[in-house]
């Protein structure tokens, strides 16, 4: 996708054009063959045709099939307040929602409540639709000031308004609506530019027609999470990436981290953004040709380093080719290749990575270390639904897994060391507080994961809602982390299936997060499924097996936990009587 931003409007609304037209020969989707479908409504307040064009094109570049509706001008009244528009026999999974900031009144608090009440009314509305995720523009205020210098100083003023709206909007967005911060996208580009009147008055543009790449890249990288694709680990090369000079010839105390350099200044600056994103959560990485004791002595002996060792979470220092050392990494970590984002100023070795491991997100690094910050920021590489606690001390569990592995060494029987680790977990049903996390979970696993089903927020609280369905989730401790939330369940009683018994509760979904593979917790989390089960008045669990590409590895599962195969079915389904007890050992206390 990066490389449309490199294009003209003028030029993407060709390749648009041509996209519509003659989608066998110009889709990526339909090349490959194995796109995604995903039905969106984009309704705005303004012209939508060429954002709606440029979105189709992103999407098709992200190997996604679009079915758009696309609303009149004006015309979100009309769709949304009335209950038999097309928009709801539709049924779209994505409704973008486009606003400018002449929609709203902006003289008085009380027409801002006016504004945040019409806004609320519009989100209720659509959330009827069943697991739809609305994407919600907030406002790009104009650059006029009225009240000119003084506009910052009062909290009446429009401007002072609409930023109180923008923050509403911050602050109590209901869970399935994500914010398009169109107020940083107008600010990045510069007020004077994005905003043109004449082609607003002339043809009800809703901003500069050269920026609707920036708007339809937005648009896209924020549905793509929702879909599955979401990266969680930064790996970077180290010399004259995160500091410049050769530690190798120049030794850990004289590489360029001098803060009253501009060079040095710059990479210190990298190195702060990377701290940032490990504090959100993002996994940190290393992938060098180097020897490894050489690479870690600037991490050691530097007193200007602010990355530390304890930081990174899998340190790859040698002499091998970096492809397989991104391989080696995504093992380590337990990932998929198409989790990583690769950061290395050689050319030559990013393209050794593009060309033998095209899962992974490789960034275009420039010359200047100065613009390193700015270059891996604007790549939106790391685009996440929402960010939980469970994300924030995901790098940190990472790394402090390092010490489970040194006690895993001295320890020849394997459940012994399972029970030094003292875990703790807790089982429950899913309430406000947990959602988010539920949902993300849901979304990102791959590995233990049984039918790898993706559910959006909003489907998730219809759930909730349901007498006839169990949401449960799994979190665990041990004597080195709290990780959180890290299995969820999916449990609904009766099944049409006619190959099953009616009395049953079927296991909708069940997945796990790879950080806490092999410790059994599916052995505690199935004792939880039972009593669930049994409290629905059900006699027999039902489960089912579908095959991916990653989850291989619980192909086993149900029948390692006393299932037996449904005879006759044409699906990988297996079926436990609720009337025995479970057969397996617990090694997690509650």
């Amino acid at each position: 996708m990066s490389d449309l931003f490199k294009e003209s409007t003028h030029k993407l609304l060709k390749m648009a054009n041509r996209l519509i037209k003659n989608p066998e020969d110009n889709s990526f989707a339909k090349k490959n063959g194995n796109g995604e479908k995903q039905k969106i409504a984009v309704l705005g307040t303004y012209s939508i045709q060429h954002f709606v064009k440029l979105l189709r094109l992103f999407l098709d570049r992200e190997n996604v099939e679009a079915d758009i509706y696309e609303g009149e001008y004006d015309g979100i009244n009309m769709d949304v307040l009335d209950s038999a528009s097309p928009l709801y026999s539709f049924e779209p999974r994505f409704v973008v929602l486009l606003f400018r900031h002449n929609d709203f009144r902006w003289e008085n608090d009380a027409a801002l409540q006016e504004n945040i009440t019409y806004i609320n009314n519009i989100t209720t509305h659509i959330s009827k639709i069943s697991g739809v995720t609305i994407l919600l523009s907030n406002i790009a205020l104009p650059p006029e000031r009225p009240w000119g210098a003084l506009e910052a100083g009062y909290g009446n003023s429009s401007r002072a308004l609409m930023r109180k709206f923008n923050m509403y909007l911050t602050e109590n967005h209901p869970g399935n609506v994500r914010i398009i911060d169109m107020e940083y996208l107008s600010s990045l580009k510069g007020k004077e530019n994005w905003f043109d009147d004449t082609a607003y008055y002339l043809s009800k543009q809703g901003f500069n027609m050269e920026y609707l790449k920036d708007a339809a890249g937005e648009v896209t990288a924020m549905m793509m999470p929702d879909l599955g694709r979401v990266r969680k680990c930064l790996v970077l090369d180290l010399d004259n990436t995160i500091w410049g000079g050769v530690v190798g010839d120049e030794g850990p105390e004289h590489i360029n981290l001098d803060p009253n350099d501009p060079i040095g200044e710059a990479y210190l600056a990298f190195q702060r953004y990377i701290l940032a994103l490990k504090r959100r959560g993002v996994l940190i990485a290393v992938n060098s040709k180097n020897d490894e004791e050489i690479a870690k002595e600037p991490f050691e002996k530097n007193e200007n380093m602010l990355l530390k060792l304890t930081d990174i979470a899998c340190f790859v220092a040698n002499w091998s080719d970096k492809a397989g050392n991104m391989a080696y990494i995504a093992r380590e970590l337990n990932i998929g290749m198409n989790s990583l984002v690769f950061f290395d100023d050689n050319p030559a070795e990013r393209e050794i990575i593009r060309r033998f491991c095209p899962e992974v997100m490789v960034i275009d690094v420039p010359l200047e270390p100065e613009k390193f910050v700015q270059t891996l920021d604007s790549a939106r590489a790391f685009e996440w639904t929402v960010i939980t606690k469970e994300d924030l001390s995901r790098s940190d569990s990472y790394i402090e897994n390092r010490k489970r592995e040194e006690m895993a060494a001295s320890f020849v029987d394997y459940k012994e060391y399972l029970k030094a680790l003292e875990m703790k977990g807790k089982t429950g049903i899913v309430g406000d507080d947990s959602a988010e996390r539920f949902a993300q979970l849901t979304n990102k696993s791959n590995q233990f994961n049984l039918r790898t089903m993706r559910y959006s927020d909003g489907e998730i609280r219809q759930m909730m809602d349901s007498p006839d369905t169990r949401l449960i989730y799994v979190s665990l401790s041990d004597k080195f982390t709290e990780y959180g939330i890290i299995s969820c369940i999916v449990l609904r009683k009766g099944c049409s299936d006619p190959l099953l018994p009616e009395d049953v509760c079927f296991i909708e979904n069940w997945c796990m997060s790879c950080r806490v593979l092999k410790r059994g917790v599916e052995n505690l989390a199935f004792r939880r499924i039972i009593k669930e089960a049994e409290n629905m008045g059900c006699k027999k669990l039902v489960g089912e097996y579908i095959r991916s590409r990653k989850n291989g590895m619980v192909e086993g599962l149900y029948a390692s936990l006393g299932f037996t195969p449904v005879s006759g079915a044409d699906r990988v389904m297996y079926e436990y009587d609720l009337s025995k007890e479970p057969d397996t050992e617990l090694l997690i206390s509650e």
